[in-house]
């Protein structure tokens, strides 16, 4: 699970899915899917995997 930080929103549906079509027409299509995928990158960064450790007695 990803945590959604300030500004995030311009990337993301209400469903929390990722925005491929960029939000002006006039923007380029381009530029827009390299800023998704660097997004999409930064929620990778920031996943830590929750480890439980048991003590075997």
């Amino acid at each position: 699970m990803s945590i959604l930080r300030t500004g995030d929103e311009k990337f993301h549906y209400s469903d929390g899915s990722h925005k491929w079509i960029p939000p002006d027409p006039d923007y380029d299509q381009e530029i827009w899917d390299e800023q998704v995928r660097q997004h999409k990158q930064g929620h990778l960064r920031n996943v830590h995997p929750k480890v439980r450790i048991q003590r075997l007695l």
